[in-house]
């Protein structure tokens, strides 16, 4: 018997869209919602990578995709391995939020999304060739800290755990063509290294306070990479213990710079070596040049300065500690300087960073407003829902 041609194509029809349904792959959705009453640009949303995992049947989260729901843009993602066993635990993308803003977007998952190299908005390595230096940057600014091979250096030896401040113009990342060509204290155009850290506390090192008298550690001696970009890079600096005013103390100290971020998070992990091992209290610290001016923002725990270098226009640097955790706004003779008590495990944690006048912060007050906002923004966090499809 002849079977009538139609019903069996709409047969067919309903098989295949059964079928493809069935077989689609999972999905998730993220709803991030912004509490704070200040705009978060470059806002860095981190995903449990575990859960992702479950949710949407998968090993490696590399193969995530993650579009705005709004614009069907597909995002630039980082999976992050925060503690070095070779399994990453986070997922993250960044997105801008307005004031209590709320914004979904719609997460797959495909092949591994391998970022090309103008991707890249956040890096950091290890300069052996510079005696020890680690140096680190984003889109915005650059950083560097001292290693062990500088203390002995016989043109210029320096014992110092500051934090060194290179200022740039552009967005391009300027690490090693900088390193590579050698010429970066003079400004060809991109900004150039124009502070002098020295042995003060830079912009944002810190040490033990006890007896009203600053403890800092000498050089790291150690330093390992956690993740490289092109959104977030961690690194982790270690330090030989030391006397801080009859107390014998180690460190490790874990940092964090995002794209777009003109701070970095400071995560500094003492351990009493010998002596009592009682809650330890830390200082902050902003070098004093001349003329620079300070001011505090108490209920937002920051300090501010602000500082003329030379021909080379002005420089902001700012420290913002927990307001709960503040104890005292002090100086000595090298640094304005903040002190907080220790969090459980004596633990330190701060934001750091800076705003140059010929980039984005043109005036004092430019970077007074900055530094407030983002004093704000730190205070609730975003709000970040994840529910399968």
């Amino acid at each position: 018997m002849r079977v009538p041609l139609r019903p069996v194509l709409i047969a067919f029809a309903l098989f295949c869209a059964t079928a493809s349904v069935a077989a689609a792959p999972p999905a998730a959705t993220v709803t991030v919602r912004n509490p704070a009453s200040v705009t978060r640009t470059s806002e860095t949303i981190v995903l449990d990578a575990e859960q992702l995992r479950g949710m949407l049947g998968l090993k490696d989260v590399r193969r995530v995709h993650v579009r705005d729901e709004a614009s069907g843009k597909e995002l630039l993602i980082q999976a992050v391995d925060t503690d070095d066993d070779g399994t990453f635990e986070e997922l993250i993308f960044q997105t801008d939020l307005a004031p209590g803003e709320t914004r979904k977007f719609v997460l797959s998952t495909g092949e591994r999304q391998v970022p090309r190299r103008e991707d890249f908005k956040a890096y950091g390595r290890f300069v052996r060739e510079r005696r020890d230096d680690f140096a680190w940057e984003n889109d915005r600014i650059a950083h560097r800290m001292y290693g062990a091979a500088l203390e002995t250096w016989a043109q210029e030896p320096l014992t110092s755990s500051a934090v060194d401040v290179w200022t740039k113009r552009g967005p391009g990342l300027v690490i090693d063509a900088w390193y590579m060509v050698d010429d970066y204290h003079r400004d060809h155009g991109q900004g150039g290294d124009f502070y002098s850290a020295g042995p003060s506390r830079g912009c944002g090192g810190s040490g033990i306070w006890s007896g009203g008298r600053l403890y800092p550690s000498a050089n790291f001696r150690g330093s390992r990479v956690l993740a490289n970009g092109p959104i977030r890079v961690i690194f982790e600096l270690t330090y030989e213990s030391w006397d801080a005013g009859g107390v014998r103390v180690s460190e490790v100290k874990r940092i964090t710079l995002d794209a777009g971020h003109q701070f970095s998070r400071f995560e500094s992990r003492y351990r009493v070596v010998a002596g009592d091992p009682q809650t330890l209290t830390y200082a902050v610290g902003i070098k004093k040049g001349l003329g620079t001016a300070s001011s505090t923002l108490r209920e937002q725990g920051a300090l501010r300065t602000w500082e003329s270098l030379k021909e080379n226009g002005q420089l902001g640097c700012a420290i913002i500690i927990d307001p709960a955790n503040v104890l005292s706004f002090t100086e000595d003779k090298a640094n304005f300087l903040i002190t907080g008590k220790a969090l459980p495990g004596n633990t330190a944690v701060y934001y750091a960073g800076f705003g140059w006048s010929k980039a984005h912060f043109p005036t004092v007050e430019d970077w007074d407003r900055h530094v407030e906002n983002y004093a704000t923004r730190l205070k609730p966090p975003v709000q970040v829902t994840l529910s399968a499809q």
